[in-house]
């Protein structure tokens, strides 16, 4: 036990708190002052990871592989694998996760108690949709088993539930069938918003992955410009460049300044945005350079700066999708601030199997900004007014400092939820918006 200074990967906030270790998934929990935190490999932005003056529960030595059957893709393992080790061991028998975010290093605990989304959620729903079942270690020691079927609501409190109900120590998961690593992919240069919209219903049927990055400093007839990205998985004999199993680059230290500022923003942006000259492009991708792009980079959330950085994500009805993605992006680009990770899709609408689950149908936008003072704060709190205005939500798991007003509005189940919290977990995020 010993007591540390925190942060999540989004490097704010910090948090001073006591480190627990918890290494067998058939041990107690160990004994602790105050409250306790599962924590995994720390891939959450803000504050849901991180338990103020309390303890966290490191559960990243739960690193087990319990059953695989390679003829049924059924999989059982401890909640601190993370989805790479998954990959390596199921990709050779032809199998893959069936929902994946766009980071490889987050626990199999951690996508469950963030009910982690992918490009094919309008496909796949979310990661909670292909647990078949876990065990949840509460703080009286009682060790439930959980799955779909479960009446009490405990399951639908798990999934997506943050951590606060207890430790997930293993989870079976049916993973998916695939012919290799390799994914068929078309790019496509878009000029607005509009033309957004029109390129994800042509591709809804057609393609199981699809997602565009937006040029988030334009204006004009050009507001919502970007990369527009759908593919599918390659047949077996495809051929690409296999990336390095390890990331060939690192960001080594922290600068004084955060490298993403107002003077490279614009550049890069436009440069991105015309990096493919032809209006299509076709081509096949590794798994790797196709769903985990900035894994490729080691601590690439140290190029922010020494304060960190603040993302915003959320989800938009339907209904009022495209009005209130063009109302975001227009204030981000008053704002000057923008943002170079600025990824837009539109969910599914199969309902999310928790109860405070992110996704739900609609239109998804997230962006990362610097942490570089109060006005990055203000900017957020007008975004979280045009979506709170439209019955939208803020995702937890990215979040830093969303008002206990939205999020209560945003996830009308809160109440029925906070009657499945074990008294003796709790976190930052949560005693925040309980406020």
């Amino acid at each position: 036990m010993r007591s540390t200074r925190g942060q999540s990967w989004g490097r704010y906030p910090h948090a001073q708190q006591t480190l627990l270790a918890l290494s067998d998934r058939a041990a107690d929990l160990p004994v602790a002052c105050g409250t306790v935190l599962p924590h995994g490999n720390g891939r959450s932005y803000g504050d849901s990871c991180l338990n103020p003056g309390g303890s966290l529960l490191m559960t990243r030595a739960l690193d087990r592989f319990i059953a695989f059957d390679p003829a049924s893709g059924v999989l059982r393992c401890e909640a601190g694998v993370t989805l790479a080790e998954i990959i390596e061991l199921a990709l050779p028998a032809g199998w893959f996760l069936p929902v994946t975010p766009g980071t490889r290093y987050a626990t199999v605990g951690g996508a469950v108690g963030n009910d982690v989304h992918g490009k094919n959620h309008h496909r796949a729903g979310s990661f909670g949709h292909h647990v078949r079942c876990l065990e949840l270690l509460r703080s009286d020691g009682s060790r439930q088993l959980l799955d779909a079927q479960d009446q009490s609501g405990l399951f639908a409190a798990t999934i997506g539930g943050l951590g606060l109900t207890g430790v997930v120590t293993w989870a079976e998961l049916q993973l998916r069938r695939v012919p290799g690593p390799w994914i068929e992919t078309e790019s496509i240069r878009f000029d607005s918003l509009d033309d957004f919209f029109a390129l994800s219903r042509e591709s809804a049927d057609g393609f199981e992955y699809t997602v565009a990055w937006i040029d988030c400093l334009a204006t004009g007839k050009h507001l919502g410009r970007g990369h527009f990205l759908r593919g599918d998985h390659a047949p077996g004999n495809a051929q690409a460049a296999t990336p390095s199993a390890s990331p060939r680059r690192s960001m080594p230290l922290v600068p004084p300044v955060s490298l993403v500022n107002r003077l490279t923003l614009r550049p890069f942006n436009t440069l991105y945005y015309w990096r493919q000259p032809a209006r299509r492009r076709r081509h096949v991708s590794h798994y790797q350079s196709y769903f985990y792009p900035l894994d490729g980079i080691n601590h690439w959330n140290r190029m922010y700066g020494p304060q960190g950085f603040l993302q915003h994500q959320c989800v938009l009805p339907p209904q009022h999708a495209r009005e209130a993605t063009a109302a975001l992006l227009s204030e981000i680009s008053r704002s000057g601030r923008g943002s170079f990770l600025a990824v837009l899709k539109e969910f599914g609408n199969r309902p999310s199997p928790g109860l405070l689950s992110f996704p739900r149908p609609g239109t998804t936008l997230a962006l990362d900004f610097p942490n570089d003072g109060p006005e990055v704060f203000r900017m957020l709190e007008r975004l979280d007014a045009i979506v709170g205005e439209v019955g939208g939500a803020v995702y937890a798991a990215k979040d830093a400092r969303m008002s206990g007003a939205l999020f209560r509005q945003s996830y009308p189940q809160w109440q029925h939820f906070s009657r499945f919290i074990d008294p003796r977990f709790s976190s930052g995020f949560w005693r925040r918006v309980m406020e």
